[in-house]
């Protein structure tokens, strides 16, 4: 069958696709030859997938039912390969074995259509919430997964350029920055953490009623990974009269159910959003830039 990339994964790999990039072309080969390799039948191509990796949705040679998920290497999805494997299926999608080759992931297939994100707010934060606390484990020894200082270095740098060539994002990004500055100075543990956590995240499966997937791992403390959760629905929230009032909310909620300090919760939150804000802006999406800037001056 033919591998159509969805346009949504074209769209978002093209914000940040470098010169010369040629992944989404060669795309197709690449899926006919991981398929090939793991002796999978192909069901259907999920529509309309994720912004950052193709989902296929197959059966192995077995008949089970799984998902083959290809990412370009800016993905990192080595790096997923690992986390996924180190969790062993506690709170996430498990990975399962067949000989995919580099850059492709056999995973179980899960109920792609059910996250946590169709739960009313407060019941999604809560099981969100859960799933998460069970990924928080020590990484591997000897690990090689990015840490939040090298992963926030790169984004600081970008963002410092950005308010240069914008001085109306320099209070914002200025406060972010001294934010972070002080977040690494002390942090209270080192975890290995899902990067990139949010409601949408988390998907309904028959192992588990909820586990996570599309993990962006990376090392360093609890507060880091709970920060995304914090502004999850933000349109909902930039609408209501008083979401400033209910993100103050949702920040010591969250805190106090998962044992993080509520203050550097706050302040991974802000960086985060801001960081979110600016590199929308960066790459064509001034809606978005909005919403998430309003949201980091409630903070």
């Amino acid at each position: 069958m033919a591998f159509e990339p969805p346009q949504r994964l074209v769209r978002a790999l093209a914000e940040t696709a470098p010169d010369g990039d040629d992944w989404l072309e060669r795309l197709p080969g690449l899926a006919q030859q991981a398929v090939a390799r793991a002796g999978l039948t192909v069901e259907r191509v999920q529509v309309p997938g994720g912004r950052s990796s193709l989902v296929v949705l197959v059966r192995t040679a077995q008949g089970t039912p799984a998902v083959l998920k290809l990412a370009p290497p800016r993905a990192r999805p080595e790096s997923e390969r690992a986390a996924l494997a180190h969790w062993g299926g506690r709170g996430a999608v498990q990975l399962l074995e067949g000989d995919t080759g580099a850059g492709a992931l056999l995973l179980e297939r899960l109920h792609p259509d059910v996250s946590v994100r169709s739960l009313p707010e407060a019941r999604a934060l809560l099981e969100a919430a859960g799933t998460l606390r069970r990924l928080w484990v020590a990484p591997p020894p000897e690990h090689s997964f990015e840490t939040v200082e090298e992963r926030t270095g790169r984004q600081a740098r970008a963002m410092r350029a950005d308010a240069q060539a914008d001085p109306e994002l320099a209070p914002l990004v200025d406060a972010a920055l001294a934010a972070r500055e002080d977040l690494l100075a002390a942090p209270p543990e080192h975890l290995l953490l899902h990067g990139t956590f949010r409601q949408s995240k988390v998907l309904s499966g028959d192992r588990m009623p909820w586990l996570a997937v599309g993990p962006d791992p990376v090392v360093g403390e609890m507060a880091f990974d709970l920060a995304r959760l914090v502004r999850d629905r933000v349109e909902d929230l930039i609408a209501s009269p008083s979401g400033a009032a209910i993100t103050r909310r949702r920040v010591k909620r969250l805190a106090e159910s998962l044992e993080v300090d509520r203050e550097r919760l706050r302040g991974w939150t802000l960086f985060r959003a801001v960081e979110s804000g600016v590199r929308a802006r960066r790459v064509g999406r001034p809606k978005d830039s909005e919403l998430l800037l309003e949201f980091a001056t409630w903070l």
